[in-house]
C-alpha cells in the first residue's frame, strides 16, 4: 500500500512537471520577421573611434584579464589574436593566479603573467583592459584590479557577459551599455542605473566599452585597431580575418530565447545516448582565433564535447604566441572522432564553415542554437557575406 502511494506521488510529480514544462514552452515566442533598426551613422562611429584613442602611450599596452577557472574561450583568445595580428600594441594575457587558465567551454592556456606580476611591471597601468565573460562575475581580485586599472586611466572593454563583471566593479552605473542577449535582463535587474542601448554590436561611453555576444569581439577589436592606428591597418587585419567591413550595427531583436531554441536544447540534452566527444588536433603555429571559434562552436551543440590532443605533453605555441595546453597526447582512435576539418586561415570563414558542418552533422536547429549562443546571424550570413555581422 505504501509503495503504491509512493508511486502515485512520483507519477503525479512527473506529470505536473511535464505540464508545467509544456506551459512554459508555450509562453516562449516563435521567431518572427521584423525590420532591423538602422546602424550608427558616420558621426556616431567617428565619435566612438576618436574616444578610443590610446589614453597614455603612443604604442599602447593591452591587458586581457581572466580567471583561472572557466573564462570564456572566445572572449579571451579573440582579442589576443586579433590585436597581436595588428602589431600596433603590446598585448598581454593575464590570469589572477599562477597556473593554467581553463577556458570555457573548451581549451586550456597559460597566461603571459598574473595580474600581480603585471602591476609590478607596469605600475602606471594598462591603456586598455579587456574583460571576458567569467564563471564568477564578482571575484574580489578581479573587481579590485579593474577598479585600480580604471583609476589609473585605462579604457575598460567588457566583452560579451564580461559586461556583468564590469558592472559588478561599479563601472557601468549611469553609462550606456550592452551585453550578450541571454544575460541582458539579469544585468539590468542587478544594475538598474545602466542605460541599455539596443541594436549596437558595441557601445562606448566615457572610457567604458561593452559588447553583445561572443563574436562581437571581431568588430570591436577591428574598431580598436582603427582607433589606435588607422583604417588601413584595421582593413589589413580584417582581410586577414576574412572580414571586409565592420560596424556597430546589430539586430538585437533577432537574438532572444525562443521556443525552437528551447526545444532543440532540451532534445539534445535529453538524448544522452547520442552525445559525442570530438577530438581537435593542436599543432605549433595554429591560429588561436580560428581555434577558439571552432572549439567554442562545437562545444555548444548540446550534442558534442571537444577535447584537444597534441603529439606530446609540451605546450603548443599558437600563431601569435599563446601557450595552449592539450588535454592529452594523440592516440590512434583520434582519427575516428576528429572535429570536421575547416579552413583555419581566415577565422570568419572557419566559423561559418563550422556552423555548416554542425548543420550537416546534427541539423539546422542545432546549428542555429550554436549561432544564437555566439550571437552570430546564421544562416543569413554566408562565408562571403560576413562583413557587418562579425
Amino acid at each position: 500500500m505504501k509503495l503504491r502511494i509512493f508511486m502515485l506521488v512520483v507519477i503525479g510529480i512527473v506529470a505536473l512537471s511535464v505540464v508545467a514544462g509544456a506551459l512554459w514552452l508555450l509562453t516562449l515566442p516563435q521567431p518572427g520577421n521584423h525590420s532591423p533598426q538602422p546602424g550608427p551613422d558616420s558621426h556616431e562611429y567617428d565619435t566612438a573611434v576618436a574616444s578610443l584613442a590610446p589614453p597614455k602611450r603612443q604604442r599602447p599596452l593591452v591587458a586581457i584579464i581572466g580567471l583561472n577557472d572557466a573564462t570564456e574561450t572566445t572572449d579571451y583568445l579573440l582579442p589576443y589574436g586579433i590585436l597581436k595580428r595588428a602589431g600596433i600594441a603590446d598585448v598581454m594575457a593575464l590570469s589572477i593566479k599562477d597556473g593554467p587558465v581553463r577556458l570555457y567551454p573548451a581549451l586550456t592556456v597559460r597566461a603571459d603573467a598574473t595580474a600581480a606580476q603585471f602591476d609590478r611591471r607596469y605600475p602606471t597601468g594598462a591603456d586598455y583592459v579587456i574583460v571576458p565573460a567569467m564563471s564568477h562575475d564578482n571575484d574580489p581580485a578581479v573587481i579590485a584590479w579593474l577598479r585600480h586599472q580604471k583609476a589609473k586611466g585605462a579604457i575598460i572593454i567588457g566583452v560579451c557577459a564580461g559586461a556583468k563583471v564590469v558592472a559588478e566593479a561599479g563601472l557601468l552605473d549611469g553609462r550606456r551599455a550592452t551585453t550578450h542577449w541571454y544575460y541582458l535582463n539579469t544585468l539590468l535587474e542587478n544594475h538598474p542605473a545602466i542605460d541599455y542601448v539596443a541594436n549596437r554590436r558595441w557601445v562606448v561611453d566615457n572610457g567604458i566599452v561593452t559588447t553583445t555576444g561572443i563574436t562581437a569581439s571581431i568588430p570591436t577589436m577591428l574598431t580598436l585597431i582603427e582607433a589606435i592606428a588607422d583604417r588601413k591597418t584595421a582593413q589589413r587585419v580584417g582581410n586577414d580575418l576574412g572580414v571586409t567591413q565592420w560596424s556597430a550595427a546589430h539586430d538585437s531583436q533577432a537574438f532572444r530565447f525562443t521556443r525552437p531554441f528551447a526545444l532543440t536544447v532540451i532534445e539534445n540534452t535529453l538524448a544522452f545516448w547520442r552525445k559525442e566527444q570530438l577530438a581537435l588536433s593542436l599543432h605549433m603555429g595554429i591560429d588561436e582565433v580560428s581555434l577558439a571559434l571552432v572549439a567554442d562552436a562545437w562545444s555548444r551543440t548540446y550534442r558534442s564535447r571537444v577535447t584537444t590532443f597534441a603529439p606530446d605533453h609540451g605546450a603548443i605555441i599558437s600563431r601569435n604566441g599563446m601557450q595552449i595546453m592539450a588535454d592529452r597526447t594523440a592516440t590512434a582512435s583520434d582519427k575516428g572522432t576528429a572535429v570536421p576539418a575547416v579552413e583555419m586561415m581566415h577565422p570568419a570563414v572557419a566559423l561559418t564553415s563550422t556552423l555548416a558542418a554542425i548543420d550537416k552533422r546534427y541539423g539546422a536547429p542545432t546549428a542555429s542554437v550554436v549561432a544564437m549562443q555566439l550571437e552570430y546571424p546564421w544562416p543569413a550570413t554566408r562565408p562571403d557575406q560576413n562583413a557587418d555581422h562579425n
